[in-house]
């Protein structure tokens, strides 16, 4: 099994039962525990858990607590930033999709207000985001496809071998992909292992590949480099990204629109 694969399904389990021990970890994925043990220390290093003795636990982040310090829904907290701009960057996606086209919607919380001016179109969406699912579930005119996998709740997507799986039997016209960060170099990063492979998925199945990048996404975070500038077709920005950014997108041919 390869790294990425196993960093994947102990994310999985974190999400399912909040705390997995090394032996527990080891003896699920066949592997030792000190493979386990370096597995949790480069994940813990990337801020997606928190080691403990003998194990790990889900990263209790200070920001996903409300004021009387109960555990806040890291996706509600994450969709209430910036709200204003990514409902114009969701608006201006949404025009860039044909009717009759197969459009694929990556997770991320700007990705459902793309599907929301989507809605009433005869367009067909498929994606691994619950919070598309729940803006069109009950739209007669949108052709809504959902991929497969399992369940990471407090991220509202699916992951894993079976999305994989679907996503490689897919094509689709336009990808609108998200991401957490751009590096000024041009490499578009993000800084959750378990949601790489479905990016790349995505990508591959794509003719065409918008990316949604806030002005706040340059350089943003993350460290696992899913695409770059000069490999999107259309970047989706707003007021303040880096004129470098837009200027590598312009020269390898790419658009850029600002929300």
């Amino acid at each position: 099994m390869q790294t990425r694969q196993r960093h994947e399904q102990i994310l999985e389990r974190l999400d399912a039962d909040r705390f997995a021990s090394v032996n527990d970890l080891a003896e699920a994925l066949q592997v030792s525990p000190s493979t386990v043990r370096r597995d949790l220390q480069q994940l813990g290093a990337s801020g997606e858990l928190r080691r403990t003795h003998g194990g790990a636990v889900v990263l209790d982040r200070p920001a996903d607590r409300t004021s009387d310090g109960a555990l806040e829904h890291p996706y509600a907290t994450t969709a209430q930033a910036d709200a204003d701009l990514k409902a114009a960057m969701g608006r201006a996606a949404a025009d860039l999709v044909p009717d009759g086209a197969v459009v694929a919607l990556d997770i991320g919380t700007t990705t459902p207000l793309v599907a929301r001016h989507l809605a009433g179109r005869p367009v067909t969406v498929i994606t691994s985001n619950l919070a598309v699912l729940d803006e069109l579930r009950d739209d007669p005119a949108v052709d809504l496809v959902l991929l497969g996998g399992s369940v990471r709740r407090n991220f509202q997507t699916l992951v894993g071998a079976l999305t994989l799986q679907a996503l490689a039997s897919i094509s689709c016209d336009v990808a609108v992909l998200s991401c957490t960060g751009v590096r000024p170099d041009g490499r578009v990063v993000d800084d959750m292992s378990v949601e790489a492979p479905t990016k790349e998925g995505l990508l591959a199945a794509a003719t065409q590949t918008v990316l949604l990048a806030s002005h706040a996404k340059f350089p943003g975070t993350g460290s696992l480099q899913t695409t770059s500038l000069e490999a999107v077709d259309v970047l989706v920005t707003t007021t303040g990204a880096p004129q470098e950014a837009l200027d590598r997108v312009a020269a390898a041919g790419g658009r850029v629109v600002v929300a």
